[in-house]
């Protein structure tokens, strides 16, 4: 034990060593992050300004897309700067917090997605019943509950990772901090801490899976008996954002762990950090009619606005 250093700082995997690949690095990784920032703030503003749309799902969607600003904006920004500064140094607790954030972020996310998924079934196939069941203090509990069971999640991992003694190299194969890129620098062969978190998680995973799947399964069955689409365009997009993020997410997670870098690895953890919070916005506002036409109403409202600005001011 006496070789050991007390590590301070760990240095995060860069996307290339070529500065122009640096460069389109960041300004891609900008671009998706401003689509996805603009996206979910116009869509927890046209929820937020409407009364009508203080139903049970838009309220979800509200929470779903605080959380998605929140996921893409722990991962992308620092990786942004990273490229551009040539610096890929993160302080030891920076990178707790980032292993913090990133898994309750993340597990508010799927457990959110899961109650979403249970609002859509009693909406399609109970609708009968839906305000008794899905009213205010109960949607609230579930909103809680969600965010809550993230971050139980994410200081189980943070407190068992960082349990570990580190003794080098201090190069994390990722470009955020995460398990089992830490693991891969443990100098520690005992995991024993971090595979009951990442069991405990796993268990929760496949409870919202299994969550997830009945609910769908009774939302196509009754989808098939209505001769019109509708129910499907209330189905399908949440089914597709539940897909890319959990499916992206599992084999980033489960797949065996290698002693070298991974472009494989990189491209998995880009699609379940950085891709859902950007492809919600597109799903919600370009799948939704409500949506599309708070839109306009908004945009005829500030043109309308604008108008009597300039006569009132020639």
């Amino acid at each position: 034990m006496s070789n050991l250093t007390i590590v301070t700082e760990f240095l995060l995997m860069g996307f290339s060593k070529n500065w122009e690949l640096q460069v389109l690095h960041a300004m891609f990784f900008l671009l998706i992050y401003l689509m996805a920032l603009m996206g979910n703030l116009l869509i927890f503003t046209l929820i937020s300004l409407n009364r009508h749309r203080h139903t049970p799902m838009y309220f979800f969607l509200k929470n779903l897309s605080v959380l998605d600003i929140c996921l893409i904006s722990v991962t992308v920004p620092k990786s942004i700067v990273n490229s551009l500064s040539h610096n890929y140094s993160i302080c030891y607790l920076g990178c707790v917090l980032h292993l913090f954030l990133v898994i309750l972020f993340a597990g508010s996310e799927i457990s959110l997605l899961t109650v979403m998924s249970y609002d859509r079934y009693i909406a399609i196939c109970q609708p009968l019943h839906y305000e008794t069941i899905m009213f205010k203090g109960s949607c609230v509990r579930m909103a809680v509950a969600s965010w809550f069971g993230g971050g139980v999640v994410g200081a189980m991992y943070s407190a068992s990772t960082f349990s570990l003694p580190f003794c080098g190299p201090k190069e994390i194969h990722q470009f955020f901090c995460d398990v089992p890129s830490l693991l891969r620098i443990s100098c520690s062969e005992k995991h024993i801490a971090v595979y009951v978190s990442v069991a405990i998680g796993l268990a929760l995973g496949i409870f919202c899976c299994i969550s997830i799947i009945i609910s769908y399964g009774h939302i196509f069955s009754t989808v098939l008996k209505i001769p019109a689409t509708e129910g499907q365009s209330k189905a399908l997009p949440h089914l597709v954002v539940f897909i890319v993020f959990i499916i992206t997410g599992a084999m980033a997670y489960l797949k065996p762990p290698l002693n070298s870098d991974s472009v494989l690895d990189l491209l998995l953890s880009m699609f379940y950090t950085v891709v859902p919070p950007a492809l919600n916005p597109v799903i919600y506002s370009l799948r939704n009619k409500d949506m599309k036409t708070a839109l306009r109403k908004l945009s005829t409202w500030k043109y309308s606005s604008e108008r009597l600005r300039k006569k009132s001011f020639p």
